[in-house]
This record gives structure tokens, C-alpha cells and sequence, in this order.
């Protein structure tokens, strides 16, 4: 497949750091959960720069090392990344030079149980101004959407989300408006995904408050385990979703529209084998799709009328793993959190680790 530029804001230039974060106080909110003895994380200092590190050493295309579940991911628009791992609750900052990870800070109440955790995140639309983080977080009781400035205390966003031992979601996204989009499971019930009343088994739409945005908070309905969403070409929504045939789905969202059995067809079925899909992220006519259990990102290709052109394209096939997270940053590199240490897959040494590779183009794959 000949996937020509896919940048998002042209095909070329590098890493230009816009200076250190400024961390932004808000009024003292409720805790996600019972808190935990930490001191403020200090802010992160400039990034060192390229090459003066050990980047001629080992895969270039590995910017991080050596997390655990690295889930979450999110770009910050001086080019870094906020990288959040499931079990631990931890954010680190990863920089695209290759330079040391720094860690943030850890949030607290997080509960791993099962496959609940921190499972997504997403900057600010307004970042610039307020300095602020949005996360998709299991606690003991419930899931919930929590923000925070970097170092200080997570205010409950929206709460009450259905918690369970599997299907827990965690797709976390802002539109183009300024909506925050959000990708919940039916918790293990699927009669919950169907329920109008549940918050379970929907992609929800609320503002930065947490009130229901435009007709929401139910956005789409009769999901079974929401874990990503993005954005392509004229702001079409996308969703990965577990199917309770054992197949995963890429859903084409439309409000108002059910998923569920009888419900709008998906854009895309795979295989339980090849699929495990924990990851989305789009560009022109192409969708990314992180895939846990296939251990490789499928390309897929729409036309104009979101149709798969072809089968979907296996990149990083089997090199690095589980893959599941995605996100393509502004030089059009595309990055991906590895999920070797979930229990299920088989960790080497440096692992989890984070990616960051350009996609294929026209004149083939080609590292950064």
C-alpha cells in the first residue's frame, strides 16, 4: 500500500522543544481516591539535545524503556509525549530525542483490578492557557474522568461509570469543538451497553465540566469495550469495540446510532486472534489500529464512502509484541506503547516500551 505523506502539519522538520511545562493550580477538589503520600512532581527540565545522549545506540525507533503497561498516551504541543501506565497510575514524559524519560507524577486511587486501570488520556484543548490533563481512571467503585495540572490534585470530571472485572473502556478524546468524547464498556453486563439509563457500554459527550454536550451524555450506544477513539477526514469519529462474537470492530460513530447486536454494521471486523485492539489514530484516509493480540498496527485504507479499500496492512508485525497504544504527532510519526508486561505477553528485558517510527509511505517503511 502506498500511503504517500500522512503528516499532519507537513512532511518534514524535527524536535523543536516550546519550553518547560508550567504547572497551573486549580482550587483544591476531591481526590480520585483515597490519596497517597507524594511530593508534587518537580517540572520537567528541557530535553537534551539530539544525539547527545546514547541515540546511536540500540533501535532508534525506541524513545522510552522499561515501563510497566504503558496504556495512556498523550501529545503535548511542544512535541513530547505524557505516557500513563495501567497498573501504576504513573505519568511519565517521553521525548522523541531519545532523551531519559522523566516521571511527573502518580495519581491516586487507581485501581488495576482486572483490566481497569489508567487507561486513556488527553490534553487540554485549551493546554496552552490552563495547563491541563484529562484522564480515564478505574478506582474501587467506578471508572471515571478525572483532570488535573501535572503534579497536582485530579478533579472528578465525570464519574459513576459502570466498574467491572473486564470490559471497563477508556477511550478518551477531544473534538475538534472542544468536546470530550468518551469510550466506556458494559463492565461484563451486556444488557447495560442497550440500557439508555447506564453509562455502561456507550461513547458519552460532555464538556470540560462533565455536563452533557450537544444532545448527550449518550453520544452512541450498545458497545461492548470502547477502548480508543479518533478522528479522521471531516471530523468522523472512530471507535474500536470488542464484539461479543470474540471479534474486534472499527465503528464509523453517528450519533444517536446503536452498536449493538442488530445495530449499525462496523467498518471493519477482525479477527479475536489478530485483533485485541487497544489502539486508534487516523490521518487523510488511513486508520491505525494498535492490536494486542495480533502484535502488529493494521493500516487500514477507507474511500470516500469510509469503505475499506483493501485488507488492512500489517506494520510492525511481531517485532515489538503486544502493541496498543497510537497517537501521530505533528511530523506525521506515529506512536505506539507497547503491552508486553499485561500478564499476557512475553516481555524482554527492556521492556514495555514506546515507539515512535514513521508509517509507511510511498517509498516504503523507513524508520525516523
Amino acid at each position: 500500500m502506498a500511503l504517500g505523506c500522512l503528516l499532519l502539519a507537513g512532511c518534514g522538520g524535527g524536535y523543536e522543544p516550546a519550553g518547560p511545562f508550567r504547572e497551573q493550580a486549580e482550587n483544591p477538589p476531591p481526590q480520585v481516591g483515597p490519596p497517597v503520600e507524594s511530593s508534587p512532581a518537580p517540572v520537567p527540565g528541557e530535553p537534551s539535545t539530539p544525539g547527545s545522549q546514547d541515540e546511536q545506540e540500540g533501535d532508534p525507533a525506541v524513545v522510552a524503556t522499561d515501563l510497566a503497561v504503558p496504556t495512556g498516551i498523550a501529545l503535548l504541543p511542544d512535541g513530547t509525549a505524557v505516557v500513563g501506565e495501567r497498573d501504576t497510575g504513573r505519568l511519565l514524559q517521553v521525548f522523541p530525542d531519545r532523551s531519559p524519560a522523566q516521571e511527573l507524577m502518580t495519581l491516586p486511587g487507581v485501581d488495576s483490578t482486572g483490566d481497569g486501570g489508567l487507561l486513556g488520556l488527553a490534553v487540554s484543548p485549551t493546554f496552552a492557557e490552563d495547563g491541563l490533563l484529562y484522564a480515564y481512571v478505574s478506582t474501587a467503585t467506578d471508572n471515571r474522568v478525572v483532570r488535573f495540572p501535572l503534579g497536582g490534585t485530579p478533579n472528578p470530571v465525570l464519574t459513576g461509570i459502570p466498574r467491572g472485572e473486564v470490559h471497563n473502556g477508556g477511550g478518551l478524546l477531544f473534538g475538534l469543538d472542544g468536546t470530550l468524547f468518551v469510550g466506556t464498556g458494559d463492565a461484563g453486563d451486556p444488557a447495560l451497553a442497550a440500557d439508555p439509563a447506564s453509562l455502561a457500554g456507550k461513547v458519552l459527550a460532555v464538556d470540560v465540566f462533565g455536563q452533557p454536550a450537544g444532545a448527550g451524555p449518550v453520544y452512541t450506544s450498545g458497545h461492548s469495550d470502547v477502548t480508543a477513539l479518533c478522528t479522521g477526514d471531516g471530523e468522523q469519529l472512530y471507535a474500536t469495540d470488542e464484539a461479543p462474537t470474540g471479534a474486534d470492530e472499527l465503528n464509523a460513530l453517528q450519533a444517536g446510532s446503536s452498536y449493538g447486536s442488530g445495530g449499525t454494521a462496523p467498518v471493519l471486523t477482525v479477527p479475536a486472534d489478530e485483533g485485541g485492539l487497544g489502539g486508534c489514530a487516523a490521518a487523510g484516509p488511513y486508520v491505525f489500529l494498535g492490536a494486542l493480540d495480533g502484535q502488529r498496527v493494521l493500516i487500514v485504507e477507507l474511500d470516500g464512502a469510509g469503505v475499506p479499500v483493501e485488507e488492512p496492512e500489517p506494520f510492525l508485525a511481531e517485532e515489538y509484541g503486544r502493541l496498543r497504544s497510537l497517537a501521530l504527532d505533528a511530523q506525521g510519526a506515529l506512536w505506539v506503547t507497547t503491552s508486553n508486561r499485561d500478564g499476557v505477553g512475553t516481555p524482554v528485558e527492556d521492556d514495555d516500551r514506546v515507539l515512535r517510527v514513521q508509517p509507511p509511505s510511498a517509498g516504503g517503511g523507513s524508520p525516523l
